[in-house]
């Protein structure tokens, strides 16, 4: 690295989803100060539920985030669900799972196509792929085909690929159409093999970060995202509605982001967390067609979150086939409800790791408090943990190196802060 006293900013690079910041200090060989800013993370969205009515609160709640808005829309009506007491259906589970699993193919596709894949091809970006290099050519439209077939699924089953608007309180407003079963089990099917292709590109990454850190995620046999235990590295088992009360708020002075411990614990939530503690449960024709991935796991290679990601595409593909080649829509109205007071709490496994809201309510059925924790939030501390770590292992590159590999990994982790297009601001110090 050079000697002497400077500052490196990198601005408007649109490789993560929101806007977020770096400050690493340097003195006589030693790390004295990095930083993971979120500066334009606190929009006071548990404060803006309160004094609205429940009926009110999923929709509302599904504009924090334009790519997961359908998992905070899942997981706002669970909550409320598990307030009023209501016991859905087999079949708005079914669609619900359609929902979540078009959700998590779409954001996937998006963090590893177009986000991730230009580092490992030395490109600026995905539209800098060379179209006339017969394997870049396919990748670009692989991107856009798997995404497509995510957007589908969303629309078919919840009428739109984002803020959907079919799902509420006890079932769905519109029920999708028989007949169209077939025809998405057909563009399922297409994508498979784009799908294997890319997790062996991610297999055979050689980007390694490992990290002593505790995983942490819901867990259910078939891994469809929506459990209810809490499962963590060390064993241990939470049911997901108690999961606030074993994670401890820590503030950063510096960050916009409520930052979280695990019983005093640096953790990490995602689909490497998923995949270390649950792989069991994936789909049976998933385990086949990863099957040699999947012994990379578990792994404490921070990198491997976006092989866990195209192998979850994997599952949610071959998951979806499944439901739909059984699944005859009926004709059903939402569960009926009578409003009482309560607390309700909603956990799922959205595509960045364990999301979590409760809120309590009042015999009119407004909420009178709310609380919700997001994933990256969750990740905070375990990313600037890995930023340091590297930082003081790598001060001997060169500034543009070093900035180029402390961007790679925050990818890793898939953070999502906000809506906005930015990436990150990196100022390194050496004194």
């Amino acid at each position: 690295m050079h000697q002497g006293n400077f500052d490196l900013s990198l601005e408007q690079i649109t490789k993560i989803e929101g806007h977020a910041a770096l400050t690493l200090k340097v003195k006589n060989g030693t790390v004295e100060k990095c930083t993971f800013e979120v500066p334009e993370y606190k929009r006071f969205y548990t404060q803006a539920v309160r004094g609205k009515h429940i009926t009110a609160i999923p929709q509302m709640v599904a504009r924090i985030c334009g790519t997961c808005s359908n998992a905070h829309l899942l997981c706002s009506i669970r909550a409320v669900e598990d307030a009023m007491g209501i016991k859905v259906s087999k079949q708005t589970y079914l669609l619900r799972r359609i929902l979540n699993n078009g959700l998590i193919i779409r954001d996937h596709a998006l963090h590893l196509y177009v986000f991730v894949l230009p580092d490992l091809y030395g490109r600026e970006s995905l539209l800098a792929f060379d179209e006339a290099i017969e394997e870049e050519h396919e990748l670009v439209h692989d991107a856009f085909a798997i995404k497509e077939v995510g957007n589908l699924l969303a629309k078919w089953s919840g009428g739109r690929s984002v803020h959907a608007p079919f799902p509420t309180i006890g079932g769905f407003l519109t029920l999708p159409k028989n007949g169209d079963q077939e025809k998405l089990i057909l563009k399922l099917e297409l994508i498979r093999k784009k799908v294997e292709k890319i997790i062996k590109i991610f297999e055979k990454c050689e980007f390694e970060i490992k990290e002593d850190i505790l995983f942490s995620a819901l867990q259910d046999n078939n891994y469809d995202f929506f459990g209810k235990t809490i499962i963590t590295a060390d064993n241990a088992c939470v049911p997901a509605r108690n999961y606030a009360d074993h994670l401890e708020h820590v503030v950063k002075p510096y960050s916009q982001a409520s930052a979280y411990m695990y019983e005093g614990k640096t953790f990490m939530v995602g689909a490497l967390s998923r995949m270390n503690l649950s792989k069991a449960g994936l789909h049976a024709h998933t385990k086949h067609g990863a099957e040699s991935a999947l012994k990379l796991f578990p792994s404490q290679n921070i990198f491997h979150n976006n092989l866990a990601q195209a192998i979850e595409i994997l599952h949610c593909l071959d998951d979806s086939i499944d439901i739909l080649s059984k699944l005859e829509i009926k004709d059903e109205k939402p569960v009926p409800y009578t409003l009482k007071a309560g607390m309700g709490t909603g956990v799922i496994e959205a595509p960045r790791g364990t999301l979590y809201h409760r809120y309590q309510i009042d015999e009119k059925g407004v909420v009178i408090h709310g609380d919700i924790i997001v994933p990256t939030g969750q990740n905070q501390i375990c990313i600037e943990k890995s930023l340091w770590d590297f930082a003081q292992k790598n001060l001997h590159l060169e500034k543009k190196q070093l900035a180029h590999e402390m961007e790679k990994l925050i990818r890793a982790y898939d953070p999502c802060m906000s809506c906005s297009s930015h990436f990150l601001k990196l100022k390194i110090e050496q004194l």
